[in-house]
């Protein structure tokens, strides 16, 4: 498997106009390629260009996810907020409640969303690091399609549901922890397979409560046909702290429907009774705690960056040389990648030729014979500026 590195302004400027090409507005589409290469600039490929077309835009064309987004709000608070997505575009959806959340922070100091009807909306730590930005501490959850198996379990019964948390430091980068509370999720798994690389040990357990391993195209077909399931933070049963993974699963599955009376567990697996395809309902959960309402952003970037700091000073374990805080990563990861753009795979590069030609776009590519520079049409510093 071959990757080639496309630039930033390219990569931008074609992601926007093929959603715009599958009907999302120009302002949406705008929104949603920002939040799918924000993964790729923290060097999350699993939910970035990886998964463009499959995820997004597939659904709209299948007729699962609606291009044009109704975000309608169903009952509102000064500090609360119920909202429906109507299975639009669950990156615009996610922008649009988070702000909504950090706004009423701003005036109240706290504020909530939560979201029903909504689709996968991307890394969830892109809006964590919206409410940082604007000094905020931020909170989001989702639920997902049902691969994941309770403590005990052998049957995907959740999603692999993000727990994720965004607190201002005055470091170059914010306090991002953006994780499944899975041990992998099914990105991952979809990404393993595209790059020939084996399920890991332990990550998966099948039907005889047993974990799977070797081809991760047959793990990814045994999860989706209900023969395997995902394992929880800590792995099979209890010895090494399954039941936590499986509880805090359990918190952001229940932060996703209950608040907003959504679906959950196998009704989010994308099909209806009769097994016909359908729009997965998603749930989401945005949290803002404005800082300024406690002591100042200024007071919470000192300390929460002297915590982290203090951490990392700490002693180190033999062969090891460096001890990493959230979001420290995913900022390097940026900073390399930044001058030169997205490293895209054999698969994606195929997928994104097929988007191209089918909407008769006028772009060319790194990978392509007949490629040349692309021009900087216009200042991309808001594309490429890291979150």
């Amino acid at each position: 498997m071959s990757k080639v590195v496309c630039p930033w302004n390219l990569i931008s400027d074609f992601v926007t106009d093929a959603f715009k090409g599958y009907g999302v507005p120009e302002e949406d589409a705008k929104i949603c390629t920002d939040v799918l290469l924000e993964s790729d600039k923290r060097g999350i490929e699993s939910h970035g260009c990886n998964r463009f077309k499959p995820i997004y835009i597939d659904r709209i064309v299948a007729g699962i996810q609606e291009p044009v987004t109704n975000f309608d709000i169903i009952r509102e608070t000064p500090t609360t907020a119920v909202v429906d997505g109507h299975n639009g575009m669950g990156q615009v959806i996610g922008v649009k409640a988070m702000q909504m959340a950090i706004d009423k922070a701003k005036e109240y100091g706290m504020g909530m969303v939560a979201v029903r009807n909504s689709c996968h909306y991307g890394i969830a730590g892109y809006y964590a690091s919206m409410a940082t930005q604007q000094g905020c501490i931020g909170l989001t959850g989702t639920n997902a399609r049902p691969s994941v198996a309770p403590t005990f379990g052998v049957e995907g019964m959740f999603g692999t549901n993000p727990l994720t948390v965004g607190i201002p430091t005055d470091e170059k980068f914010d306090f991002i922890l953006d994780c499944a509370t899975s041990i992998t999720q099914n990105g991952k798994i979809e990404y393993y397979e595209r790059i020939g690389e084996d399920v890991h040990p332990g990550t998966i357990i099948g039907l005889d409560g047993e974990s799977i391993e070797g081809d991760s195209g047959v793990a990814l077909k045994k999860i989706r046909n209900g023969e395997a399931a995902l394992t929880t933070l800590g792995g099979i049963g209890e010895a090494l702290g399954g039941y936590k993974g499986f509880g805090y699963a359990m918190v952001v599955e229940l932060l996703s429907a209950v608040l907003q009376d959504g679906d959950y567990g196998k009704d989010l697996n994308g099909k209806d009774k009769d097994g016909n395809i359908q729009p997965y309902h998603l749930g989401h959960f945005f949290i803002a705690i404005d800082t300024d309402h406690f002591l100042s952003e200024a007071d919470t970037r000192k300390k929460t960056g002297e915590i982290v700091r203090s951490i990392r000073a700490s002693k180190k374990a033999p062969g090891c040389d460096r001890i990493y805080t959230a979001g420290e990563k995913e900022y390097d990861i940026w900073k390399e990648r930044e001058p030169h753009g997205v490293p895209i795979t054999d698969e994606v590069q195929k997928e994104i030729l097929t988007v191209r030609d089918k909407l008769g776009l006028d772009y060319t590519f790194p990978w392509e014979e007949n490629y040349v520079p692309y021009p900087d049409r216009h200042d991309t510093k808001s594309i490429i500026e890291n979150k």
